[in-house]
């Protein structure tokens, strides 16, 4: 996902200074010229520690592309940008659009700007609002598709017209979660809406990565710290085993 960033930001003439987990981020803050952006682009569980260590003069200029986002992951950071990416990356193809991926923050239109210049469309919104549905319903999408997936299998498109009680049981679950994380609440159909709209952006999109297993697990230790019941995940993931 970083390279298609990284093509991005190198056609819109920015240089880039490549940062691996093995470098100094301290040393490497003192060496790069003054950065305009630091786009973050590890995987979601290992973005905490990565923030933990990120040099003081990086931290309003970030930018993030994490999958399971909320504002509370990012609440201690100033000015940070982030964009809720709707394209798919794997090993051995190139990115595939599913819907425009929203963004929101000081970096919005430098985002917008590079990645433009692949034909990936991001949609800039207006507000920390529209940034907070937007994340929950990547999250819905992402957590209702893997989970689901790990009984049922197959694609988006099979999920919701062949196994709709069981993906709209999970989705509801994933909804009660997502509104004891944020302390809000939500329109449950216009977010079940969001994600139908992504569904048919790419309905033979697989159901099932290899991170759904571990999605689950958070999903249940997340509500298991608020005493939440979610009997749709507890059901699914008492027949995992």
């Amino acid at each position: 996902m970083g390279g298609v960033f990284a093509r991005g930001f190198l056609r819109l003439g920015h240089p880039l200074y490549p940062v691996t987990r093995d470098q100094d981020m301290e040393k490497a803050a003192q060496e790069i010229p003054e950065a305009e952006a630091v786009l973050v682009a590890v995987g979601e569980k290992d973005l905490p520690a990565v923030l933990q260590q990120l040099p003081e003069i990086w931290k309003d200029k970030v930018i993030l592309l994490q999958n399971e986002l909320l504002p509370s992951d990012f609440s201690h950071l100033p000015d940070v940008t982030v964009i809720s990416v709707w394209f798919e990356k794997k090993p051995g193809m190139d990115f595939k659009v599913i819907i425009p991926s929203p963004c929101f923050g000081p970096k919005s239109e430098l985002v917008r700007d590079a990645l433009g210049k692949l034909d990936i469309p991001v949609k800039v919104l207006a507000n920390e609002d529209e940034l907070l549905f937007e994340l929950v319903v990547k999250n819905l999408y992402i957590l209702t598709t893997n989970i689901a997936g790990l009984k049922t299998g197959g694609t988006v498109g099979e999920l919701w017209s062949e196994h709709h009680d069981i993906a709209r049981k999970v989705a509801d679950d994933v909804i009660e979660l997502q509104e004891s994380l944020t302390g809000r609440t939500f329109d449950r159909e216009a977010l079940i809406q969001a994600m139908l709209d992504a569904f048919e952006g790419d309905p033979k999109h697989k159901c099932m990565g290899r991170s759904a297993p571990a999605r689950l697990e958070r999903a249940l230790h997340h509500a298991g710290e608020r005493d939440l019941e979610l009997p749709g995940l507890m059901q699914l993931a008492a027949e995992m085993h």
